[in-house]
């Protein structure tokens, strides 16, 4: 593949700050993602490649003094190769630590180790960072491999969920993130049983019955609001109501309830008890919508995709150079794009010329040596490298547009990755490949123009 780069930018087209949080997550979630495979295919000789987890509450000088310990236990280690090889780790990691002065606020990783490359040599690796949410594993490991197993836990954590759980005697606000469970704020209530006392009409006894239930549900929806609703959206992936009675389906189907909120209710379930168990048995009893959330999404993203084909809408593009096309051209509002997408963006600079070109090489493309010579002359060309998924999750924002990784494990997903080429755009008009090509080509006439000048 090749294409037109003309370096212009459309970051003008701006989203709200929740839309560019929500997109940050996915790329931060895709880069995890990325670097769990790297390290899971890293092997090592002996037992020298450390994984080190430390969580936020922790001190850097409790993680020095522990690896000064295991330096001392590894100086016994009988194998001469093994033991320079495991102190070689703990220093580096050690090294490491000291860029420093205290773990970051969502805790940090480090990878050390001397890894076996495809041809059978030795590599010195080294990774730390930061998470992007908190990490509250603590781990520290000396094996034949680096440990991936808290990372997995971070993708799991990526929806945060809301709950409600009310009865009659209270409500509850709380959210789920991977493992992690909050409570927000909870209130108590004290309503009026089915039956009146003494002395009471019944038609009097009713009325106020009546209203202290609804002002129960009027103060559990403006709650429900305020915990829920941030910058005039939904800040929660999904909402589950739960609690005894008929509380939790008067609340969803209430006039006081905000309709930003309604279509993210996922569930409604029934639970024997209000508080803190019933919000530990709605967990529970909401496991099988919740794990399904990812597979939803990307669905509704690949089905908008497929609708405008089907439709004929022109408002799509796919294919490596024409989604780039289109991205250059301003068009694009939503990249869809495989996440395990295997090109690699190439640019060339002839030294003689100076001239700069970019090609979009697959693995079989790239193994052809012409494609790394100037085709008139022959010379060979200075080149730079770069996956094209990092290159495009750096970009994206310049070109005004969102982006959404998905799988091949869904339906859709499979048939997005076959049948597309794992590369595709939903563009925000109608717009055909031949205008496109105009439009670049124009593009190149004033360049050429300027150049002239």
């Amino acid at each position: 593949f090749s294409y037109t780069n003309n370096n212009t930018s459309h970051s003008h087209l701006r989203m709200s700050s929740i839309e560019e949080q929500e997109q940050e997550r996915q790329v931060e979630t895709w880069k995890v993602k990325k670097l769990i495979k790297q390290l899971q295919d890293a092997r090592g000789n002996g037992t020298s490649m450390i994984s080190l987890i430390v969580p936020p509450d922790k001190q850097i000088s409790q993680i020095q003094k522990m690896l000064s310990e295991e330096y001392g236990t590894a100086s016994n280690i009988k194998s001469r190769v093994n033991r320079l090889s495991v102190l070689d780790a703990i220093t580096s990691t050690q090294q490491r630590l000291k860029l420093y002065s205290k773990v970051p606020t969502n805790g940090l990783v480090i990878y050390c180790g001397t890894v076996v490359t495809a041809d059978n040599k030795t590599k010195k690796k080294t990774i730390d960072f930061e998470p992007f949410r908190p990490i509250n594993t603590s781990l520290y490991l000396c094996d034949n491999k680096f440990h991936t197993e808290p990372l997995n836990e971070l993708l799991e954590a990526n929806d945060k969920f809301g709950f409600v759980v009310m009865d009659g005697n209270g409500a509850l606000w709380g959210t789920l993130c991977g493992n992690a469970r909050e409570v927000l704020h909870t209130v108590s209530v004290d309503l009026p049983k089915k039956h009146r006392r003494g002395g009471q009409s019944a038609a009097r006894f009713s009325r106020l019955r009546t209203e202290k239930r609804h002002n129960y549900l009027r103060k559990v929806a403006e709650l429900t609001t305020q915990f829920f609703i941030s910058n005039d959206r939904p800040n929660v992936t999904g909402l589950i109501l739960a609690g005894s009675a008929d509380f939790k389906t008067e609340l969803s189907q209430s006039d006081l309830f905000d309709q930003r909120l309604a279509p993210k209710i996922m569930k409604i379930v029934d639970v024997p008890y209000g508080g803190e168990s019933g919000f530990n048995a709605a967990i529970e009893m909401s496991q099988d919508c919740l794990a399904n959330v990812k597979f939803i999404h990307e669905k509704k993203v690949i089905d908008e995709f497929f609708e405008q084909i089907s439709k004929d809408t022109g408002k799509y593009t796919f294919g490596v150079t024409e989604t780039l096309n289109a991205m250059e051209m301003g068009s694009v509002e939503t990249l869809v794009v495989w996440e395990n997408l295997d090109v690699t963006r190439y640019t060339m600079r002839n030294i003689a010329t100076g001239e700069v070109i970019e090609k979009i090489l697959t693995p079989e493309q790239a193994k052809d040596p012409k494609q790394f010579h100037d085709e008139e002359t022959g010379v060979q060309l200075e080149v730079e490298e770069e996956p094209l998924l990092d290159w495009l999750a750096i970009n994206y924002k310049r070109f005004g547009c969102k982006i959404e990784f998905i799988t091949d494990k869904s339906q859709e997903g499979s048939q997005f990755v076959k049948g597309f080429g794992g590369i595709g755009g939903i563009l925000r008009y109608r717009v055909d490949m031949d205008t496109i090509q105009t439009y670049l080509e124009v593009d190149d006439e004033w360049d050429d123009l300027d150049d002239f000048i």
